[in-house]
């Protein structure tokens, strides 16, 4: 059991760039791959990055790869994605997830994922 906790949105201009950070309690955090997601307002749920229990495996969305980049520090029990060059259709609210899992495996869809923060707005003017 782990419980998430996501901070670091905002509002920025298209652009800019904005740290979000998912910080997690209760558990081990190795234990957990982590996953990142995303919503706008009418549109469904997207995977956006992961990173697997070994911080030197993650992965990212193709449209977001060299915008975007994600880190895992287990001593702060955080991760970490670092948002780059935002852009208006970047407007959503991210949330990260977690899941207990294999030590490289980094699940992409929603239900894999058995833990949820309750998000945080990131909105991105024109």
């Amino acid at each position: 059991q782990v419980q998430l906790v996501e901070s670091g949105g905002g509002l920025v201009q298209a652009g800019g760039s904005l740290r979000l950070s998912c910080a997690a309690s209760g558990d081990n955090f190795y234990n957990y791959a982590i996953g990142w997601f995303r919503q706008a307002p009418g549109k469904e749920r997207e995977f956006v990055g992961g990173v697997a229990r070994r911080a030197d495996t993650s992965l990212l969305e193709d449209s977001v790869k060299g915008r975007f980049a994600i880190s895992r520090d287990n001593a702060k029990s955080t991760v970490y994605l670092r948002l780059n060059n935002l852009k208006p259709e970047d407007t959503a609210v991210y949330s990260c997830a977690a899941d207990r899992t294999g030590p490289w495996y980094i699940p992409r869809l929603g239900h894999e994922y058995d833990y949820w923060g309750q998000g945080t707005q990131v909105t991105v003017s024109s």
